[in-house]
């Protein structure tokens, strides 16, 4: 599935938002007291947001404030050039990294779910006290409305109830009635299975793991927060930034530390061979959307 989204050239890089920003530190830097780093970031991400949208990018914050602006292989040229033009006006609050592979979201977590004619990854089960669901990837949910437990379509596992994608990546899918209480659990692909009883919001340097159908389990590091991720196919904010891998398929899988349920597999560039940055759906959001719970 090919979703499109209105692109820019960005010409003028003097807008409002850089002004805003220049102002800021401007007055931090006439004062007595310390700036305060996440005001600052704050203005940044928001200059970004308005000068620097352009497919194949993604920034995030980490504890102290600071942003990590990164770029895949499609940012060349002029889109670079935009690029680092921008983020140049920031001197070291803002570091420029470039990623290997191209970002995209991971179409093809915990097993296997197939709709139309794409699998994606179950992330976690849940409950709103008397029905069953599942969570996956927005960008999953917005590609079928029946999800099946295998490629011939043959048994089903449920009905998409809602799905948010971009500007969110989370869905949600009803079992189908009479269905048993599915397991409260992660697909560990080793011959056993993490047991989930919490969900939590994740931290920067917190150690992570990932299940996903296409490359089971992987693990890593939180290396950001509040991740603003342009996708070709639309702009999607407030994401995990790892540097575990991931790939085409893995898409709505589960991170999670132990038996605390973290986040839903987004997109991100790289493979499970070379090593990748990936990012992922806090899952507390979709919980309070859909008023369900982890179990």
């Amino acid at each position: 599935m090919k979703l499109t989204r209105a692109r820019r050239t960005v010409a003028v890089l003097a807008t409002a938002g850089l002004a805003a920003t220049t102002a800021l530190l401007a007055a931090q830097a006439s004062s007595a007291a310390p700036p305060d780093p996440l005001a600052l970031a704050q203005t940044i991400t928001s200059t970004l947001a308005q000068d620097a949208s352009i497919p194949g990018t993604a920034w995030a914050s980490d504890d102290a404030g600071r942003i990590i602006v990164s770029y895949d292989d499609t940012v060349i040229g002029s889109k670079l050039a935009a690029l680092t033009a921008v983020t140049k006006q920031f001197d070291s609050q803002v570091t420029l990294q470039k990623i290997p592979g191209k970002l995209t979201k991971k179409v093809s977590g915990g097993d296997a779910i197939y709709g139309g004619q794409y699998r994606c990854s179950l992330g976690f089960n849940v409950t709103d006290g008397s029905s069953y669901y599942f969570l996956t990837a927005g960008h999953c949910g917005n590609i079928a409305s029946t999800w099946y437990s295998d490629s011939g379509h043959t048994t089903s596992v449920g009905t998409t109830q809602g799905s948010s994608f971009p500007g969110n990546d989370y869905a949600l899918v009803k079992y189908p009635a009479g269905t048993p209480q599915p397991p409260g659990n992660v697909d560990l692909y080793n011959g056993s299975f993490q047991e989930i009883s919490t969900a939590g919001n994740a931290t920067v340097g917190e150690s992570v793991q990932r299940s996903g159908s296409t490359t089971g389990v992987h693990g890593g590091t939180v290396t950001g927060l509040n991740a603003t991720v342009n996708y070709a196919e639309g702009t999607v904010t407030g994401l995990i930034q790892t540097n575990v891998c991931a790939e085409g398929g893995d898409s709505g899988g589960a991170l999670f530390d132990g038996s605390t349920a973290l986040g839903l597999t987004s997109g991100g560039s790289g493979n499970c061979t070379s090593g990748g940055t990936t990012f992922f759906q806090p899952v507390t959001e979709a919980l309070n959307t859909y008023n369900v719970d982890v179990y």
